[in-house]
């Protein structure tokens, strides 16, 4: 059975001072359902994704959905987490549910409020996507562990810091277009490669410009069988869904190769009958730049060690062979962190549907989408392709 997205909902990213986390999923998911056409009483089921790890006090947000309208009372509703990769693991469980043939209509939501807090206490709730005996016990923040990935892949193969800041000014020109990201500007190469006041290092060979915001931001769509998808104004087809999983701790395997992603991508690609040139876009988690750089080895555009050469190509740039993050990615569309997988998937149905404005890449026929929980550890890789 082929599932479809018929409607989709994203309210603005970025430091959302006077919407909380329950103003948040509701705008969202309401504009979902209104965009697919549906009544609440069409919805048989509903996924929320939320990583929260002490973000929020309210942990407990799953009947928070049912706030959304009183025609959701009684409705089954589920939490689902995984770390980074929740919104694609909210997406992943309401597919399942109609494969299975218990529901026709599915609301997937994906919602974090993260702004309230400081920088410090963001990075200590994020550090408990990482294996705690071990990068936990050492310290290491989210930041600190992409750090040690950058410095083995510069160890391995050269300093790439070119190539890391040709990605963040790409994504930060492709998010200045985007209404909905956090960041809406265009910083351009020499910004993003120099260390400055306004950009100093992060961590390890990272700098400011190299990783992701910290953002508030919510993102529903409304999951059904092909069969229900033609009483709907759109459709979007799952050609293909994967998740891959990999060891959590780091020292079990090899961090810059992203075995798990590629595993994904390339049963992804299998189960699709396709090869990576056949995509005319990609939406990616980069998280952090040198995420995104490894990642273009692990779809296969390039081999280990030579994903720079896709940037000096132009093959990931907008106008290229096959742009990636168009939408600004989560370095300018910002990064709540429960809500950037379905977010993700919002992104390139709009693209399919010829419906992204500015951001609209020509041609769009195939999209995948790749959502990382972790450092590479839960990989959700999504193709999708317009139906209706």
């Amino acid at each position: 059975m082929t599932v479809c997205i018929v409607g989709w909902g994203h309210t603005k990213f970025g430091k959302l001072e006077d919407q909380g986390l329950e103003d948040l999923l509701v705008s969202a998911a309401n504009e979902a359902i209104a965009d697919a056409g549906v009544a609440p009483e069409d919805i048989d089921a509903i996924y929320v994704a939320t990583f929260n790890a002490g973000m929020s006090e309210q942990d407990f947000i799953s009947s928070m959905a049912l706030q959304v309208n009183d025609a959701f009372r009684f409705t089954p509703s589920t939490r689902v987490e995984n770390a980074c990769g929740s919104g694609s693991a909210a997406v992943f469980q309401g597919a399942n549910l109609i494969e299975a043939g218990r529901a026709r209509r599915v609301l997937a939501i994906g919602v974090e409020k993260m702004t309230h807090l400081s920088s410090a206490d963001v990075g200590r709730c994020l550090s408990r996507a990482s294996y705690m005996p071990e990068e936990g016990d050492q310290g290491l923040t989210f930041p600190g562990i992409f750090g040690v990935v950058a410095g083995k892949y510069f160890q391995e193969y050269g300093d790439h810091s070119d190539a890391l800041a040709q990605i963040a000014a790409k994504n930060h020109k492709n998010g200045s277009v985007n209404p909905l990201a956090h960041m809406q500007k265009d910083f351009g190469f020499d910004f993003c490669r120099a260390e400055s006041e306004k950009n100093p290092l992060v961590a390890g060979p990272l700098k400011r410009t190299d990783c992701s915001m910290i953002s508030d931001g919510a993102a529903a769509i409304v999951l059904c069988d092909e069969e229900t998808a033609q009483d709907h104004d759109k459709a979007i087809a799952f050609r293909a869904r994967q998740q891959a999983n990999d060891y959590l701790p780091m020292s079990k395997r090899d961090v810059i190769a992203f075995e798990g992603p590629a595993t994904a991508w390339r049963n992804g690609l299998s189960e699709a009958c396709l090869t990576i040139d056949d995509m005319s876009l990609v939406e990616t988690h980069d998280c952090f730049t040198i995420a995104e750089l490894i990642q273009y080895e692990a779809m296969g555009l390039a081999a280990p060690g030579k994903g720079a050469e896709v940037l000096a190509d132009g093959t990931v740039y907008k106008d290229g062979k096959l742009p990636v993050n168009a939408s600004g990615g989560l370095k300018a569309k910002g990064h709540p962190v429960g809500a950037t997988g379905v977010s993700m998937h919002v992104m390139a149905s709009r693209q399919l549907m010829n419906d992204a404005g500015e951001m609209q890449v020509k041609d769009a026929k195939l999209a995948g989408v790749f959502n990382m929980g972790g450092a590479a550890v839960a990989n959700y890789l999504s193709i999708l392709e317009r139906v209706k």
